[in-house]
This record gives structure tokens, C-alpha cells and sequence, in this order.
């Protein structure tokens, strides 16, 4: 087998399309070193400056007093820019890059404009803009996914096309297995030598890429961004091995080699071209036609009214703990109930695009595009880990202006009333800050059934290929 496989990598690195190949992979990934080092300066400024401004709020309103952060809130959360955002962009750009805060809402004002009943603040989540056909891989996007999705597919088919078939027409297929050579160890040596000739032009790309990108001093990466490199690489991998078996398969099972390069490009163009945004198109047409608005009605007909809920509390003409409590709980509870809605929204969205990628997940190249996304913190999973940060935060930053509120024994513990709450101002350092923040084993949790299905493409084409070499006729 070892022999097998030392004389298919001697044979292919002697080849022209050896040399093609590092050329086209080496020029590929130098382009996307250069637009990565170009553009992702400009995103991390962006994230700074919005981040800095988001600070400057929280650290106004916590200088002015307790109560005044906790009717304001923080100010908006932003999403960091993922440093391995070359290796998949993705529907990243359809995105939204932010949560925000909305303003207190404002109930109820005297003739002069006063406000005199002013709620609370709540999260609101930005519509995600990814409609079902976007689920899909993005060819226009010159990252690590296309560089692996489209073209080394292609060339792992192109180094395969005549594994038996060219040798069937040279005769010397019919003098190796003369040799008391079992068929399978014949497979695999052709299939290990294939797949190492592929991989030594795309890993010398690969450092090429990264020495240009690490070495600049506009891009940081830490260790668990070289370990999620890593993992990508062995993605990559897995999906060569894919289109490796693929091409002995048909190679296996075809005369000519000419015949067998024209089916495994027709094949190429279904897979990777035609297929999945054949299946984005499929996975549109089942999306629920109604909207969120009518989908809320659905879930909840009937709506207690906050304000006939809490009107006899709220009227009433003397200032005590009982209209100040009513006040609470009516700014609390109209807060939460803003907040479950804009949650709502999300798990439906969320739903729709997850219902979509099940679909879609038929295709290889899709998978490989969500596993990339996934391990490169870009897509539509990191935009649902930056808004569970966001939830984790809230609740965080909401139980510290309680535990606050308690330690003021001048204050009467009323939270979101002004007349409850402590008005003393408090440090800016003392208050928790929003850290966005990635989950490398929530990753692998999230991505492990589809590199188990990618991983069972691999094994199914390779027993079809075994399967197909045992019976050739030589």
C-alpha cells in the first residue's frame, strides 16, 4: 500500500497539474491574505469607535446615579469582528452587527411636555436580513470556503479522473493486479497518494496565506484562533477526501478517461453549483408565508393590557409604596414583555433559517460552508452566540443595580421608579462590562451532525469505489 501510494505522489508531483495547481492555490490564497489585511483594519475600527461610544454612555449615566443605568441601560452591544473572518465571509455582510438598547418609552406627558410616567430600557434585536436562498455558499467571496468548496474539489476530481481508467488504457493496471496485490490495498494507496498530492500544494498555500496574515501587525491571532485554524484544515481535508473517492468511484467504473473527466465535471457542476442553490430555492418555498406580526397574534390571541392592569395603582393621588410598587412593576413587566417579544421574533427567524439549512445540508459544499462559518466565527451561529451574550449580560448587568439598590440604605429597594431607587452616582469601573465572547465546544455541538454526515459522504463514496474496482475486468 505504502509503495503504491510513494508512486502516486512521485507520479503527480512530476505532473503539470501538480504544478498548475500550487500556482492557482498559492495565487487564490495570497489574494485573500491581501483583502483581509486591507479590510479587516477598517471592521475593527468601526467595532472600536462603536464600542467606545456605547462606553462613554454607560459611563454618563453611571456617574450621574444608580437609577439613571438603570432606566438608560448600557448603551448598545456590538459584535466583535472575528479575526478568521478571510476563512469564511459567508451571509455575514446580511447580518445585523449590533443589539441594541431602546430608549425608555414614554406613557404619558403633562401639557408642557414633562414626562411624567417614563419605562424602562429593553434589548431589541435587529432583523437578520438572511433570507432562506442566502443559506447557501457565496461564490463571489474569494475566502477559504470557496477556495476549498469550488476549486479544490475540482482539482482532487482532476487528480483522480484517470486513476484506473489511465491505467486500464496503458495496460498497467492488468500487471499490477497480475501480483498477488488485494484490490483494496490497491484503492487506498491510490487514494492516500491522491489525496497527499493534494494536500502538500494546499498546505503550502495555507502557510503562505497565514504567514502574510499573522505577521502583519493589524491582525491578532490568539491561540484558540490558530486551534479553530486547525480544525478548518482537517474540514478541508475531510471534504477532499470526499471528491477523491468521488473520482476513483467513476474512474473505477469508466473505460476512458476522457469519458470519465466529463461525468465527474458534470458531476462537480451539480454538487457545487447547481445543487445548492437548487436546494436554497426548495428550502424558500417551505418557509412559512406568514409574517412575525401574524405569527405573534397566532401565539398570543389575547394580551392583557398593561395599563388596565396596573391604572388603579398608577392613579392613585398620594405618593406611596403602593403607587410606587405599581409603577415598578408596570415599567418591569412591559420591559420583560417587549424583551419575550423581540426573543420570540428571533427563535422564529432562527427557526426558518435552521429549517432551511436541514434541507440544504443535502449538499457538501453547503456543509462545508456552515462548518467553516461555524469554526470561523462568522455566519448565522455566531450571530445567535453574540445575542446570548447580550442575555447574559442584561440579566447580569440587571442583578448588579439591584444588589447596588440594597446596599443604599437611604433608598426604599423600588427598582425603576426614581422615587424608589438610590440617586447616588457610582463608579464607571464597578459596573460590569459586555464581553463578546465564542464557545469553542458549543461550536462542536452545534457542528457535530453535519461532520457526521460529511464524514459519512466520505465512507459511502469510498465503499461505492471499492465496491465498483473489485468487479473491473482487466
Amino acid at each position: 500500500m505504502w509503495h503504491i501510494t510513494k508512486r502516486e505522489i512521485y507520479d503527480n508531483l512530476n505532473s503539470l497539474r501538480f504544478a498548475l495547481t500550487t500556482v492557482l492555490l498559492l495565487a487564490l490564497m495570497v489574494t485573500n491574505a491581501v483583502k483581509h489585511l486591507r479590510e479587516h483594519p477598517k471592521r475593527v475600527q468601526r467595532y472600536q469607535d462603536a464600542v467606545t461610544e456605547s462606553l462613554s454612555h454607560l459611563t454618563d449615566r453611571a456617574n450621574d446615579s444608580l437609577y439613571t443605568l438603570a432606566q438608560y441601560g448600557p448603551g448598545n452591544f456590538y459584535k466583535k469582528p472575528s479575526p478568521l473572518h478571510f476563512c469564511a465571509n459567508g451571509g455575514e455582510p446580511l447580518l445585523p452587527d449590533a443589539v441594541e438598547v431602546d430608549e425608555p418609552p414614554v406613557f404619558m406627558t403633562d401639557a408642557e411636555g414633562n414626562r411624567l410616567l417614563e419605562g424602562i430600557w429593553s434589548l431589541s434585536y435587529p432583523d437578520a436580513n438572511l433570507h432562506n436562498k442566502d443559506v447557501g455558499p457565496k461564490v463571489s467571496q474569494v475566502d477559504w470556503a470557496f477556495i476549498i468548496g469550488s476549486i479544490l474539489s475540482l482539482i482532487a476530481l482532476w487528480f483522480t479522473f484517470d486513476a484506473f481508467s489511465g491505467e486500464r488504457e496503458h495496460g498497467t493496471l492488468r500487471l499490477m493486479l497480475a501480483n498477488s496485490i488485494p484490490r483494496h490495498t490497491v484503492l487506498i494507496g491510490k487514494f492516500l497518494g491522491a489525496l497527499l498530492s493534494i494536500s502538500i500544494p494546499f498546505a503550502l498555500a495555507v502557510l503562505v496565506n497565514l504567514l502574510l496574515i499573522s505577521t502583519a501587525s493589524t491582525v491578532h491571532l490568539t491561540t484558540e484562533a490558530w486551534g479553530r485554524l486547525g480544525i478548518i484544515f482537517a474540514i478541508a481535508l475531510l471534504y477532499t477526501s470526499l471528491f477523491v473517492a468521488l473520482g476513483l468511484l467513476v474512474s473505477a467504473r469508466v473505460q476512458q478517461s476522457a469519458v470519465s473527466l466529463m461525468i465527474l465535471l458534470l458531476t462537480w457542476v451539480t454538487l457545487v453549483v447547481f445543487m445548492p442553490s437548487t436546494l436554497a430555492s426548495i428550502a424558500s418555498s417551505f418557509s412559512p408565508a406568514v409574517s412575525f406580526d401574524e405569527f405573534w397574534q397566532q401565539r398570543n390571541p389575547i394580551e392583557e393590557d398593561l395599563w388596565d392592569k396596573y391604572k388603579e395603582g398608577l392613579w392613585s393621588s398620594e405618593l406611596d409604596n403602593r403607587k410606587l410598587r405599581a409603577k415598578s412593576e408596570f415599567y418591569t413587566e412591559n420591559a420583560e414583555r417587549e424583551e419575550r417579544r423581540q426573543e420570540e421574533q428571533l427563535k422564529y427567524r432562527t427557526s426558518q433559517v435552521h429549517r432551511a439549512r436541514a434541507i440544504t445540508g443535502i449538499s457538501p459544499a453547503t456543509l462545508l460552508q456552515h462548518l467553516i462559518e461555524g469554526f470561523a466565527g462568522t455566519g448565522f451561529e455566531r450571530h445567535l452566540q453574540f445575542a446570548e451574550n447580550t442575555q447574559r449580560y442584561t440579566r447580569q448587568l440587571r442583578e448588579f443595580v439591584a444588589d447596588t439598590d440594597r446596599a443604599d440604605p437611604e433608598s426604599l429597594h423600588i427598582l425603576a421608579v426614581p422615587e424608589g431607587m438610590s440617586k447616588k452616582p457610582i463608579s464607571p469601573d464597578a459596573v460590569p462590562r459586555f464581553e463578546d465572547t465564542l464557545n469553542l465546544s458549543k461550536d462542536f455541538n452545534t457542528a457535530a451532525m453535519e461532520l457526521l454526515l460529511l464524514t459519512l459522504f466520505v465512507l459511502v463514496l469510498l465503499s461505492g469505489a471499492y465496491l465498483a474496482f473489485v468487479r473491473v475486468e482487466v
